[in-house]
């Protein structure tokens, strides 16, 4: 039996320390839960039942113009449930096959000349006995070609030898620059000397003292003119340079491209040997193929020959052959099995939903229509589980001081619902205010009304 009990007590309301007045349990139930192995029990007899059904139903008779295959249920064998030691007799069936009467007769026909036949390659196979023992001989065979044949050939060029150094740097004549702009100065510098004086002299004529801004301002101009015609002078010993160095890099190209063309020739003819060689290596490799294609075919026609009194034996002991009947795929309901299971784990469930919603309304009476039931609440930590510490709350104690007060969450161990809910224990309560808490058979319950006025107080 299931029990849900709902604890109340019934107390005068003048809070003066007088004990109870009654103290009773409500106490209402369902049938007990259901016994897993029972259940499992249940659910495997169904299982093999509704297995049985559906081996007759799968096993169809079926007959068609060659031939009918028939089930019938031959015995059983005894099987027993581990879990629950429940013997069950599963029965089996027999698939008989029957030819239709004209299949029939081929069959009796040919089994009556698969015989002869047999007995024909048995006299046959004495003459095996000789012809076997004897190796299987190559003497006569082409002579296979030799790897010798396929060597390579005299007058192949690895190496045609070398042209010849290339050219890569050729002389610098930077020397020559300087030589060349040496003495464009040589005669360059004279003139502008004596243009200088010949300046100098024209403004002294035209009454331009020296350090005069106008005398400051004319040689400035003189002054660019000499610098222009200095770098005309390197820039002339530059081209000269930059020719001399074009000549000694024609000079080179020429040595190169001659160079070139003697790698080619060599070259040209080093591939005229090879081409030739390849050629020879070409006609001995299509030698060497030719021979051995000619001694694989040879070793064939040795084989088959040999082969074939072996071959006829075997078609002997072939025979005839017979149509087996070709049987379709019947259309074969199946039976769902019971979730036997299922359907109890649910009633149970229900049962319990049935049993807090009488709780509930149970509860709703007595906390609502009782004042002296609601006057005291079941707090005491030894009827509840899975506590958990929530906070604390400020609460005034017997002797004046401010105390903390902890909360939990938990669940009372006799529900079956595993509702949670969340307060204070009455072991905390009895250390602030021992005169809110009292035992009712052997429970420590709380003052509810004293509990608010400590809590306001806080």
């Amino acid at each position: 039996m299931i029990k849900l009990k709902l604890h109340w007590t019934c107390i005068d309301n003048s809070h003066t320390g007088d004990s109870a007045l009654a103290c009773n349990d409500f106490i209402w139930g369902n049938d007990d839960p259901p016994n897993p192995y029972a259940t499992a029990a249940a659910q495997t007899g169904s299982n093999v039942s509704t297995a049985v059904a559906n081996a007759y139903l799968s096993n169809v008779n079926q007959v068609t113009p060659t031939g009918s295959l028939t089930y019938s249920p031959s015995s059983t064998y005894s099987w027993q449930d581990p879990s629950t030691g429940q013997t069950y007799n599963i029965p089996t069936f027999t698939a008989t096959q029957t030819l239709s009467p004209a299949q029939q007769n081929i069959q009796n026909y040919g089994d009556a000349a698969q015989t002869n036949l047999s007995q024909l390659a048995a006299n046959q196979s004495g003459f095996l006995k000789n012809y076997m023992s004897q190796p299987f001989n190559l003497n006569g065979a082409p002579v296979a070609g030799s790897k010798d044949w396929l060597q390579w050939q005299p007058g192949a060029t690895m190496d045609f030898g070398d042209a010849g150094p290339i050219t890569r740097d050729y002389e610098d004549f930077a020397g020559e620059r300087d030589r060349v702009e040496a003495g464009l100065m040589e005669r360059l510098n004279p003139q502008l000397g004596m243009e200088r004086a010949r300046y100098e002299q024209q403004l002294s004529d035209q009454g331009i003292r020296y350090g005069s801004e106008a005398y400051t301002n004319a040689m400035r101009n003189y002054s660019t003119q000499a610098n222009d015609a200095r770098l005309a002078v390197i820039g002339q010993a530059g081209e000269e340079q930059q020719r001399m160095n074009d000549m000694a890099a024609q000079r080179a190209g020429f040595q190169n491209a001659a160079q070139q063309q003697q790698y080619n020739q060599l070259s040209g003819r080093a591939q005229f040997y090879n081409t030739a060689a390849a050629q020879r290596l070409n006609q001995a490799q299509s030698i060497y193929n030719a021979a051995n294609t000619s001694r694989q075919q040879w070793v064939n026609e040795q084989f088959g020959l040999r082969n074939q009194p072996i071959n006829e034996i075997t078609a002997l002991l072939s025979g005839s052959q017979v149509d087996s009947p070709s049987f379709v795929n019947a259309n074969m309901p199946t039976i769902p099995t019971t979730d036997i299971a299922g359907i109890i784990g649910k009633n149970y469930d229900q049962q319990l939903a049935n049993n807090k919603q009488t709780s509930d309304f149970w509860g709703g009476v007595i906390g609502g229509g009782s004042n002296i039931l609601a006057s005291y609440m079941r707090s005491d930590r030894n009827v509840k589980r899975d506590v958990e510490r929530m906070g604390t709350v400020f609460a005034d104690a017997q002797d004046g001081t401010e105390k903390k007060l902890p909360i939990y969450r938990y669940s009372y161990k006799d529900d079956p619902t595993d509702t949670r809910f969340t307060g204070p224990m009455a072991q905390d309560v009895e250390k602030i205010e021992p005169r809110a808490v009292r035992k009712f058979g052997g429970v420590r319950h709380i003052d509810m009304p004293m509990l608010g006025e400590i809590l306001k107080a806080a």
